[in-house]
């Protein structure tokens, strides 16, 4: 039996789509039929340079930018798509704004407030924000996707990554209350987790010997790549997805 997706022409939102994960999860949706709005913070000609691949002269794609910590890019980002294909039908919520880990020697009440809280406004409310922009459309069409992409951290913790997975396990409570909201009208909300994932950051950062590490405790022994991660997205965000909803999915190699 054939899986068809649905997504042909489908308007759908990533945030953070002009690299690693973003970046996968926007060619995965193009790869469907979706159009496609590649929303950037940083890489612009990256982003565009996308979006003219995904078919930007046919209407089937548009660049554009989306800062969690400008407020007036989420709105317009929305508001930019809505006008353009009618609404957004399927949001991919992967902007992240990881912060400087807290350096060694340093503890977490060391952290100062000001940090801490710009780290959690920007993750946590400005995502919380894009979805309260986009449901109004989809309960309108009895009919919507929403990925939050969150991280390995709320799993397995990381040393000096308090405040950030604070941030990301705030997304995990919010989409399982949320599909008790959103299900009665056709919308359907999940939570992507990826490992540790082969984006070019990673490798570039991570060292031989900390990699061979992560590989001995992943029952696949790979780590996942960005592709990995965009066809469980893709998957989580179509009309092959009937019926999972409020539900955590690690695309982590087993951990």
């Amino acid at each position: 039996m054939s899986v068809d997706l649905g997504l042909d022409g489908k308007a759908v939102l990533v945030t953070g789509a002009s690299s690693g994960i973003g970046l996968a999860t926007a060619r995965a949706f193009g790869a469907e039929g979706a159009r496609v709005a590649v929303a950037y913070r940083g890489g612009a000609e990256r982003a565009h340079h996308l979006a003219e691949e995904l078919g930007a002269r046919t209407d089937r794609a548009l660049a554009l930018p989306y800062d969690l910590g400008d407020p007036d890019t989420v709105e317009a980002a929305v508001a930019t798509v809505t006008r353009r294909w009618g609404g957004v039908d399927v949001l991919v919520a992967n902007a992240v704004r990881r912060g400087p880990r807290r350096p060694p020697g340093r503890h977490t009440e060391d952290v100062p407030a000001d940090a801490w809280r710009a780290l959690l406004r920007d993750n946590l409310e400005q995502t919380l924000r894009t979805v309260q922009l986009v449901l109004p459309g989809m309960r309108e069409r009895k009919w919507g996707r929403v990925a939050l992409v969150s991280s390995h951290v709320v799993r397995d913790g990381a040393p000096g990554q308090e405040f950030y997975g604070a941030g990301k396990a705030a997304l995990h409570g919010f989409a399982r209350s949320l599909a008790w909201d959103t299900g009665p009208d056709g919308i359907l909300v999940n939570v992507v987790s990826p490992g540790l994932t082969r984006t070019a950051g990673v490798l570039a950062d991570l060292p031989a010997r900390v990699r061979e590490k992560e590989l001995s405790r992943t029952p696949s022994r790979q780590l996942s790549s960005p592709d990995d991660v965009a066809r469980a997205v893709a998957f989580l965000c179509s009309e092959a997805n009937g019926n999972i909803t409020g539900a955590v999915l690690d695309v982590s190699g087993g951990r």
